[in-house]
Parts: C-alpha cells; structure tokens; sequence
C-alpha cells in the first residue's frame, strides 16, 4: 500500500489506546469502516529492539491503512523499531509524544518528550532516514506549568523541520505529577481553539484533532473549521456504530452502503474460529465487541450474554450467536 494512503485515510482515525487497540480491535474497526486510519497501541522501541518482542507487530491485511504508534526516546533505537515496522507492512510508524503514564514516563518517553523537542527532532529525523513510509507525531498542547500557546507552536517548529508533516494533537495538557492516565484523558481542559489555530500559522502541516470528540457531527465541524483529520478515542471504541459504521459515507464521501453491525459480527465468525484453533480465548475478541449495539434495542443482553460467558474454555461462535439473537 502506497505511503499516501496513511495520509489520505488520516481524514479520519481511531486513536491508539493501550489495552483496546489491539489487532482483534483493529479486525472489527476495520469491518465497520473501510476508510478510517487504524492505529496500534504503542509499542515501546526497546521491547522490539532489545527484547525482539516482534510478535507485538503482528497484524492482518485486512487492517490496511494502519500505523505503528512508538514509544521510545533513543533516535537510534527508534530508527531500528522503525524499520522492523516498516518491514512488517505497517502503512506509517506514529511516535507516541503525548502518553502520561508514569511507566512511561521512567523510560523517558510519552508526554514528557514534550519538554524535550530537540531530542523528538532528534528521533523524528533518525525514523525518517531510517524508512520509507511517513513518519509522523502524536503530541499534547504541553504539560505541567508550560504555557500551550508558546510551547506547541515551537514544537510544531522544530518537529517539521526535521521533517514530519503530519501531527495529531491532543487538545489537552498533561499533568505529569498528581494525575493517573485515566483523569489525564479526562481533567485536563481541552481547549480546541488553540488546535485549530496551529492550522492558520502552519498551513502546510497535515494537522488532526483528538480529544473528547463524541460525534461525527462534531468532526465534521473540525473538517469544516480547516482541520485536516479529526481522531477518535474511546467514542469509536464504546460505540463503534455511530461513528465507524457511517464514517466513510459521511467524512470520506464513499457511496458505499453505510457498514452493519449485524454484519460486522457475522464476518468476525470465521476470524473467532481461526483464532480459537490456534489456541486463543473467545473473550480476547469478544471484549472489543460489547459496545457494537450501543443504544439499541437488545444491546445489554447482548453485553450481559458475552460478559458473563465468553471467559469459558469453551466458549466459542455459538455463544456470539446467542448474543446476538439478543440485539435481532
């Protein structure tokens, strides 16, 4: 798949999310939407590097267009993660400026590049020499005491001119002390305008917009405001339907019919068979699947069925049946 299809599918995408994003998730976005950019969770560069973790890479091709999010603040490291990606099939390699946990923070990587942006210069310039598909960033607006306005337009600065293009921005600051991951998603205010500014003083950079965004409407707003993409997080995971499923008709103009949930879960059947040959847990799958239903008729007992049964040895496609007659 050529680079630009990354850049291209950017429009609209779904966040990288530790413990959700995983390869069954990415499986089931990608039957709901055809277009939407795709991200791994992050994959730290010493786990590839050092650890030769390379089965963290593993994806189907069915997931194109889909990125590789990083972690890492070693240029060198991050040069060869990047490559083993890049050989992998990965569409772009994203290094992941914006996580606050304090894990990663001790590794020196996440959020807390962003007080750092000669060395995310640093790292960017060595991935881009390193391969042939886009190299891009995921960042915050700043974190602790820095002053947003002043801090990311520098970071856009210096990050593209080492090459990067393309950013998405999480309208929020981290707080690095005093606040778990969790409430660094949620207490943060979000301040939107400040994204949407980048734009006017930096009209050549592809920039996309995350953060508390619930609705297509909303994201349409975005796109109509002169962003570039707009990137979901825990909206496309806890209710996929309402953004994934008329995503590509809305934000990508495709005249294709809008995607089915029923469907999606139909499709998933031969995929859940090939996983449990193979050794794999039904509830691996399933657990990326409770929220397909959301504010439908049936969709507790949908929920109820595959919660309380999918943990099973023997769990397997009749039990999604069952679940499914539930919501039909």
């Amino acid at each position: 798949m050529p680079t630009n299809a990354a850049r291209k599918s950017a429009r609209l995408s779904v966040a990288p999310m530790m413990d959700w994003t995983d390869r069954h998730c990415r499986y089931l976005h990608r039957l709901l939407s055809k277009e939407t950019l795709l991200y791994t969770e992050m994959v730290t560069a010493p786990a590839l590097v050092r650890g030769q973790a390379l089965h963290l890479l593993a994806f189907s091709p069915a997931e194109h267009p889909i990125a590789l999010q990083l972690g890492g603040s070693d240029p060198e490291e991050l040069a060869k993660a990047a490559k083993l990606g890049a050989a992998e099939g990965y569409d772009e390699i994203n290094l992941n400026v914006g996580c606050p946990s304090d894990r990663v923070q001790s590794g020196t990587f996440g959020a807390v590049l962003m007080k750092e942006p000669g060395l995310v210069a640093e790292c960017c310039a060595a991935m881009i020499e390193a391969v042939d598909i886009e190299v891009t960033v995921k960042c915050r607006i700043g974190v602790d005491d820095q002053d947003p306005q002043t801090v990311l337009p520098e970071f856009l600065s210096r990050i593209s001119a080492a090459g990067v293009s393309r950013f998405a921005i999480h309208a929020r600051k981290a707080w690095l002390q005093g606040l778990s991951p969790k409430e660094n998603r949620e207490v943060p205010p979000l301040d939107y305008g400040l994204a949407v500014a980048m734009k006017g003083l930096f009209p050549a950079l592809h920039l996309s917009i995350n953060g508390g965004i619930s609705s297509l409407d909303q994201a349409e707003a975005f796109l109509d405001a002169g962003m570039d993409g707009v990137m979901f997080g825990r909206a496309a995971y806890h209710n996929p339907a309402d953004v994934l499923c008329v995503a590509d008709r809305r934000i990508f103009g495709s005249d294709a019919p809008d995607a089915a949930p029923e469907a999606a879960v139909q499709a998933m059947l031969p995929y859940i068979e090939a996983h449990l040959t193979t050794g794999g847990r039904l509830h691996q799958i399933t657990r990326h699947m409770l929220g397909l239903f959301a504010g439908r008729p049936g969709a507790r007992a949908w929920r109820r069925t595959l919660s309380e049964s999918a943990t099973r040895s023997d769990a397997g496609p009749e039990l999604v049946l069952e679940a499914l007659a539930c919501v039909q």
